[in-house]
């Protein structure tokens, strides 16, 4: 049976999926035992899930089978999930070299048009432009980050109980005080060793395990160490050519969208209290997790596990954005961004605007100042210097307009974009763009364009028929809609 690690934001309720699907977690959290009232092993982790830090969506890292199979049964939260795996993987072994210096670190060329960031501090001597390492991804980004994976000159294999890391030497535990006495001590008594040449340091989970589960995990990992150490055997034993040597784990990311936290709240609600737009809420502000826990521990009987009343309301209905709003934001007055994502996972900026009006229901009026040069996308229309766009959000919806103005206030167009159901965090409109969208230009005339981009989009695999057939549907009624 597959094992999974999980940790973060979503761990209830990645749990409880795991849980339904015939997959086993290990490792879990105090207060994933609380809730469960089960006795979760402390095995090796087949897979480990960590919400990312933007907390948009999870990391799913480990041995390749393993994380496909995880890594598919969760792309079915909802239909706006969605799944991309990752070219530069936990763990994989890439020739590097340096492109450009920074304050603190170098960026470097992995190959294949991938980059890397690689600390000063994790290298010995002097690091110049055209200087060549062999790194090992430590912490990989998801493709709608900014940040690059980070890499380092030292191979380790990891897997939740234990790092055995290349070039060290010894025993060591990440826990202060006796019990971190203890599993270094208690290290001598298992029938399995380090490989040579390999340090071992116990992580803090290692703390509740017993001397068996400490010999599986030193001899799977131990097993993986020789085999990362074989997969490089014949390679030079200077870094060359940027490349990548081997990817012994993969790592595939999911991005949830608004109907995918909702769906994790019902998944959650079967084991904990949880309000309306639990995750929604925890998405998007690391702040608003307190507040959320405090107003379910106040109000626990309204959302409380197996509440027929509770599990009966719409939960998109009842998420109260008008309080979390006015707590966190947006409101008149903000700046606001518009955080356009794309279906191969990339993350683009349209600009940043001031909210210019602001209602309960979760609408949201945007104004930017456009820069003059080109042309509006498929309205044909120059961008002139004064041009203001007028953007209406509203929280949930497959698409909005942006009307665009003249210095004089007359109307050049109209640009509906569809999308997946937006969400209004405090500083960014966040979405994944779905291609095909719906014009109206000056002359009143009305047209739906790039249906073509979704389709190429549905044969790469980045959209699924599922997504692409409600974005047709949606183009459509908003083309009826413009054209009355």
């Amino acid at each position: 049976m597959t094992t999974v690690r999980v940790r973060g934001i979503y761990a209830t309720a990645v749990t409880q999926l795991i849980d339904e699907n015939g997959l086993e977690v290990v490792q879990a959290s105090e207060p994933i035992q609380e809730r469960f009232d089960a006795d979760f092993s402390v095995a090796p982790a087949d897979v480990a899930i960590e919400t990312t830090r933007d907390r948009q969506g999870v990391a799913v890292s480990g041995a390749p089978e393993a994380v496909d199979t995880v890594a598919t049964e969760l792309e079915s939260v909802a239909i706006d999930t969605f799944l991309w795996d990752d070219d530069a993987p936990r763990g994989a072994v890439f020739d590097a070299e340096v492109v450009e210096t920074t304050g603190r670190g170098a960026v470097v060329d992995l190959g294949d048009g991938l980059r890397g960031y690689l600390k000063y501090d994790d290298v010995d001597g002097y690091v110049d432009q055209g200087d060549r390492y062999r790194v090992q991804v430590q912490e990989p980004t998801p493709p709608w980050d900014d940040d690059r994976p980070l890499v380092t000159p030292t191979l380790e294999v990891q897997a939740g109980l234990l790092t055995l890391s290349k070039g060290r030497s010894g025993v060591s535990a990440a826990v202060d005080g006796e019990r971190g006495t203890e599993l270094v001590g208690m290290t001598d008594l298992l029938s399995v060793d380090a490989p040579q040449g390999w340090g071992l340091r116990w992580r803090h989970a290692a703390t509740d395990a017993d001397l068996e589960a400490m010999t599986n995990a030193l001899e799977q990992v131990a097993d993986r160490a020789r085999d990362l150490e074989d997969a490089l055997a014949d390679a030079p034993d200077e870094a060359g050519e940027p490349r990548r040597l081997v990817a012994p784990e993969a790592t595939a990311w999911l991005w949830f969208g608004r109907e995918s936290r909702f769906a994790l709240d019902d998944a959650r609600r079967t084991v904990e209290t949880t309000m309306p737009g639990h995750h929604r809420t925890k998405a998007a502000d690391r702040a608003a997790s307190a507040a959320v826990d405090f107003a379910e521990a106040v109000c626990g009987d309204r959302w409380s596990p197996g509440d027929d009343d509770a599990m009966a309301d719409d939960d998109r209905e009842a998420f109260p954005f008008a309080t979390v709003a006015r707590q966190f934001g947006p409101l008149k007055g903000d700046r606001l961004a518009l955080g356009h994502g794309k279906p191969d996972g990339r993350l683009l900026t349209l600009g940043t605007g001031d909210v210019t009006a602001w209602e309960p229901d979760g609408t949201v009026t945007l104004e930017r100042r456009m820069r003059g040069g080109g042309t509006y996308d498929a309205l044909d229309v120059p961008k002139e210097e004064g041009d203001v766009a007028v953007t209406k959000l509203r929280e949930g919806r497959w698409w909005y307009p942006t009307t665009y103005r003249d210095a004089d206030g007359n109307a050049k167009g109209t640009y509906v974009n569809v999308c997946t159901p937006l969400e209004l965090f405090p500083d960014c409109a966040r979405y994944v763009d779905l291609h095909v969208d719906v014009i109206r230009r000056s002359d009143g005339t009305v047209a739906v364009v790039d249906e073509d981009e979704l389709a190429a989009a549905v044969s790469k695999g980045h959209v699924s028929e599922a997504v692409a057939e409600k974005a047709r549907g949606v183009a459509t009624a908003v083309e009826r809609a413009l054209s009355k």
